[in-house]
């Protein structure tokens, strides 16, 4: 049997063969030569038996081990992963449990792909041959059931924690943030804790699954974490989830019922657990911290406040792509006017808010970039907590000089102060109080059944329909239009005056000439979006991807993986050799379903390539082994078409490349394959509009494609459809005319904020409009 058990340590020692040689955790590295040397360590982490996709479904268990020798207490890298494969990883699961000492024996050593995340050794040990063998002594068994809490888990207070351990603590929340996306594919929460030591400390928590994360919905929440990562950071003490990790959250006020909050389908919870909770709500409530609670009602907000609202959801709209409207109520009324967002009735989703808007019940928020993906699942009914929500003055459309601004919500991007939403279940106990409030208003829905068709008709036509003196069509703007729209807003067009004085976001109609537009030569409209960061670039030019080409093809030496058949043909320089590599499970398949690697070429070359190949991916030798170029360079070739990678969310390796399973190879299927974002063409064209009132810049981007009715990757490889772009664009502005000369265009315009050094700017986009089709 792989795994044999011992009755105590020192048989652990005697009865290991002679042959082992012993060696500690810490000297390992990557050219440690593992034959005949074992490693004695502690049991911190043992993880389930789950099946490998990696290595045909064989059953694989995680488990971590740690060096307990005093004389290594002050090293690092003491606690190393181990994977145990096939036979050994049932047997161990079934031996060896938390605290056993094991002695490990023919192990192999690889390179640890969590080493970065879990702060371990930058190694791993596999087991994973005939000859491994693990021997296992238990630890004293506990003095409790095996049901019971205390006898499975210790929890460190604050204040005694040390550098690189992993450990189990409780503590009381003193700020937190929702999770949000991270860099990579994983969403992360932010928080800081303390306990009766008064020490605060920071943690992180990254997971692909939302659901994975605590639930915290305010300051003074308990939160129990197990198996945490404990390390240094800017000379503070922090936490960081590790394998095996798990949160459970309770709510932080006194003489509520102890009630775990976690996705967890099994956590280990009994009265000691109970009693922690207690001991830790009792002593935050003496707290100076505690009493800072932001949450306000919407009757005690003030201008420029930034505050915690919870309240109820009764209506929410979609305005645009950036911007999410959000009505809702606490039950206690704003002593300041309440702003009223114009949206159309069948835009609305949820119940009629009339009478509670005439009462200046109804908040009208508006939520802003990372907040919408939360926002869009919201259903109407739903309890909230906003948290960092910020209280604006502004003009309503058509106020009188005379008038009091109205109060308007903003839910800004970012996740500063905390700033985000979630929705709170019904039995919470923070909604008690509100609860109570909102009861007193049951009596209101019976008045929001309005049948007068004259006052829907007032209250939901949108401020942009009402049109004032001055404001009205000139006969210098009637006529035929070079544009159609496709959007269904009913509303009356409007004129540059009159949108540049509306309160965003609204969208509206206009008609108007183009007075001048820009970039002037219209290649440079041709842009690169990462949807992942965000980032826009210019396509690079030819001579840059050149010089990217000829650096990697420069002292080139072929590489050689074992998972790719490799043929090679003589450049046109003497020296250079062009190499094709391609993976040996294409070997024999049509050309249009393989992915060749093309190494040592030049840019003219690969491009003379591309006409017989579809999909060439250029890579250079690193080490003797494969990589991608420079992402300046295109990281696909495929006909005319060339495909980029964003710099920032590309992981570009071929450690692992996997090319079995794909039936078709097109440019996502690729980037998925090598690690790249794949950036997506976009035009982006700022024109300058003219009416008979005012001038406007407004951008042409999310609806380019449909404007122009022109593919942006297409025209990315299509001259004729590039040179359909520019007869369009000497239409609206023909050459050396005159403002007068030039067609009128009908333009549905979306007017939104956004961001600019920290104060709010007005934009206009033109969406939901195309060129007439001859």
């Amino acid at each position: 049997m792989p795994v044999q058990k011992v009755n105590d340590s020192s048989d652990l020692d005697a009865k290991v063969p002679s042959h082992l040689q012993r060696t500690s955790i810490t000297s390992l590295t990557m050219t440690s030569e593992p034959s005949h040397r074992c490693v004695k360590a502690t049991v911190v982490h043992k993880g389930p038996v789950i099946s490998c996709a990696q290595k045909d479904g064989i059953k694989m268990l995680r488990a971590e081990i740690k060096e307990e020798d005093p004389l290594q207490r002050t090293a690092e890298h003491t606690s190393i992963n181990v994977i145990f494969f096939g036979t050994l990883a049932k047997d161990f699961s079934q031996s060896a449990r938390q605290g056993d000492v094991v002695l490990l024996a023919d192990f192999t050593i690889k390179k640890s792909p969590s080493f970065l995340r879990d702060k371990l050794h930058p190694c791993q040990l596999e087991m994973d041959g005939q000859d491994a063998c693990v021997y296992v002594c238990p630890s004293a068994a506990p003095s409790h059931g095996p049901s019971s809490s205390e006898a499975k888990y210790t929890y460190v207070p604050l204040n005694d924690l040390k550098p690189k351990t992993v450990v189990n603590v409780y503590g009381v929340v003193t700020f937190f943030k929702q999770p949000f996306p991270s860099k990579g594919s994983d969403y992360c929460s932010t928080l800081k804790i303390t306990d009766q030591s008064d020490v605060k400390v920071g943690c992180n928590i990254f997971s692909k699954k939302l659901e994975d994360h605590p639930v915290i919905f305010r300051v003074g929440d308990i939160i129990r974490l197990h198996r945490f990562k404990t390390d240094m950071f800017r000379d503070s003490m922090s936490l960081l989830n590790t394998f095996g990790w798990s949160t459970v959250t309770f709510d932080g006020t006194i003489d509520s019922p102890v009630v775990p909050r976690t996705s967890s389908k099994s956590f280990h919870f009994g009265e000691s657990d109970i009693r922690t909770v207690e001991e830790l709500r009792q002593w935050a409530a003496n707290q100076s911290w505690i009493s800072k609670d932001l949450t306000v009602s919407l009757s005690l907000v003030k201008p420029g406040m930034y505050f915690d609202l919870t309240c109820q959801l009764l209506a929410k709209a979609v305005m645009d792509s950036r911007c999410i409207l959000l009505k809702v109520w606490d039950g206690t009324k704003c002593q300041h006017p309440l702003l009223k967002v114009a949206v159309a009735s069948d835009a609305l989703e949820g119940e009629s808010t009339v009478a509670k808007d005439r009462m200046n019940l109804t908040a009208n928020v508006l939520v802003y970039d990372n907040h919408l993906e939360v926002a869009r699942d919201l259903k109407p009914g739903t309890f909230l907590q906003l948290y960092n929500l910020h209280a604006l003055l502004q003009r309503a459309p058509d106020q009188q000089p005379d008038q009091p601004d109205h109060l308007s919500f903003h839910l800004h991007g970012g996740t500063s102060y905390g700033r985000g939403l979630r929705s709170l279940p019904v039995e919470s106990p923070a909604l008690q109080s509100l609860k109570s409030v909102l009861e007193k208003h049951v009596d209101l829905d019976e008045y929001d059944e309005v049948n007068d068709g004259t006052l829907l008709e007032i209250w939901y036509t949108p401020p942009e329909a009402v049109v004032l003196p001055n404001d009205e069509e000139t006969e210098a703007d009637t006529g035929p239009s070079y544009t159609v729209l496709t959007c269904e807003h009913n509303t009356r067009r409007l004129t540059l005056a009159r949108v540049k004085r509306s309160t965003p976001p609204l969208s509206c109609h206009v008609r108007a000439r183009v007075k001048k537009y820009k970039p002037q030569q219209l290649y440079q409209c041709l842009k690169l979006f990462c949807s992942n960061c965000k980032t826009m670039e210019d396509v690079p030019d030819d001579s840059a991807v050149a010089k990217v080409f000829r650096e990697s093809a420069k002292d080139n030496q072929a590489c050689d993986e074992q998972w790719a058949a490799t043929s090679s043909a003589s450049s046109r320089e003497p020296g250079r050799t062009i190499s094709m590599h391609i993976s040996r499970d294409m070997v024999g398949e049509s050309s249009h379903m393989q992915l060749i690697f093309v190494e040592g070429t030049t840019l003219d070359e690969i491009c003379v390539l591309s006409r017989d190949y579809k999909n060439l991916v250029p890579v250079r030798s690193v080490n003797g082994r494969m990589t991608l170029m420079d992402l300046t360079a295109p990281f696909l070739f495929s006909g005319d078409k060339r495909c980029y990678g964003c710099k920032q969310c590309s992981v570009n390796t071929f450690q692992n490349p996997v090319f079995t399973g794909v039936e078709t190879w097109d440019e996502q299927a690729v980037a998925k394959a090598l690690g790249v974002q794949l950036m997506q063409y976009r035009l982006l064209i700022q024109f300058e509009l003219e009416d008979q009132t005012d001038t406007l810049e407004a951008v042409l981007w999310e609806n380019a494609e449909k404007f122009f009715h022109v593919s942006a990757v297409d025209a990315s490889g299509s001259q004729d459809l590039q040179d359909k772009i520019q007869t369009v664009m000497d239409t609206i502005q023909p050459p050396d005319s005159s403002l007068e000369e030039r067609p009128l265009l009908d333009l549905c315009l979306s007017v939104y904020t956004v961001k600019d050094n920290d104060r709010n700017k007005v934009c206009y986009q033109i969406t939901n409009t195309e060129i007439k089709e001859e």
